[in-house]
């Protein structure tokens, strides 16, 4: 199952705002998900963005893969900072500061 960070709209005619949601590749835009990651209301002055960082990192450590506009949102929110790709969770290792053998 390819899972995917991607909005979901809601609100009503003209008045947009949208969740972030982790959901299945498959299913539709505004069908199932699995998760809420967060909140985005573009109509706001300014734009209002809630994330929780610790869900979606979480996500994205379990290989699922943003949309355009969910990688820009998550970029603003700080989430894709905290995310290392290929780390597995843990920080980034130190260089190594041994000398090389001659």
């Amino acid at each position: 199952m390819a899972v995917k960070l991607r909005l979901m709209r809601m609100g009503k005619k003209k008045q947009p705002t949208y969740r972030l949601v982790a959901a299945d590749g498959r299913s539709p835009r505004d069908g199932r998900f699995i998760e809420i990651v967060g909140t985005y209301d573009p109509r706001a002055e300014p734009s209002l963005i809630k994330i929780d960082n610790d869900k979606a990192v979480a996500w994205l450590q379990k290989g699922a893969q943003p949309t355009d506009r969910a990688r820009q949102l998550l970029k603003i929110s700080g989430a894709l900072e905290q995310f290392k790709p290929g780390s597995g969770g843990a920080p980034a290792p130190a260089a190594a500061s041994t000398p090389a053998s001659s």
